[in-house]
């Protein structure tokens, strides 16, 4: 573990984030867990000892991007719950929700979540499509997150439901973003959503490229 930890500590200094020993010990346990249930699901790919840091890293990227460190947040399409668990763990007073329609991979982050003593963190097994009218959910965030689980168009579409006025909708993407984005310019023409902010980066673990692109809901 203490390469792993060596490797979560340089990269995250290299994208100008200091993690204190209680963020590393916990990524640690989230790591353990995720080796450890990797092996009866298939909950990320792993072909290489750097894809667990890789995608810890990826997801701490967003850090920045977050102005209201009391906002209550929604990713869509968690999966083993990135970017929304590491986002927790380096923001503590966050308040997340994960969405997962998988009902195996929110049992993995309801376990996750108890081994780590997360609080104000929370997962919900759906679509996220059935959730969209329901009393709690639409309307109801102030960030919305999704680690390339959909093409741009499609949420974009799907996001908004779920922004308060004002909110923020990230959009993690990979070398395909542009294309994404020019196939959603009709899309946003549609919607009360406006592109504020395109955020480059290449990650320190492999120097692959990523993009985080967010847009602002206006007054509906």
């Amino acid at each position: 573990m203490e390469e792993f930890k060596n490797i979560i500590s340089r990269a995250s200094g290299d994208i100008g984030i200091t993690l204190t020993n209680r963020e590393i010990d916990l990524l640690v346990e989230y790591y353990k867990e995720l080796l450890l249930w990797n092996k009866k699901m298939s909950l990320v790919s792993i072909k290489s000892p750097l894809d667990i840091p890789k995608h810890f890293i990826d997801s701490l990227t967003v850090t920045k991007l977050i102005k209201n460190e009391d906002s209550k947040l929604l990713d869509i399409g968690t999966g083993a719950g990135l970017p929304g668990i590491p986002l927790k763990i380096k923001i503590e007073s966050l308040c997340v929700t994960l969405l997962d329609s998988s009902r195996k991979k929110t049992s993995f982050l309801k376990s996750v979540i108890r081994k780590l003593g997360l609080r104000d963190i929370s997962v919900v097994n759906s679509r996220a499509e059935l959730l969209t009218h329901k009393e709690g959910y639409r309307g109801s965030f102030d960030i919305v997150i999704s680690r390339a689980a959909f093409k741009i168009p499609y949420f974009l579409t799907l996001g908004e439901q779920f922004l308060s006025d004002g909110g923020t909708l990230i959009a993690m993407k990979g070398k395909n973003a542009d294309d994404e984005l020019e196939q959603a310019a009709d899309t946003i023409r549609k919607t009360n959503l406006e592109l504020t902010c395109v955020h480059e980066i290449k990650l320190p673990v492999t120097g692959e490229s990523r993009k985080m692109l967010c847009f602002h809901k206006n007054l509906s």
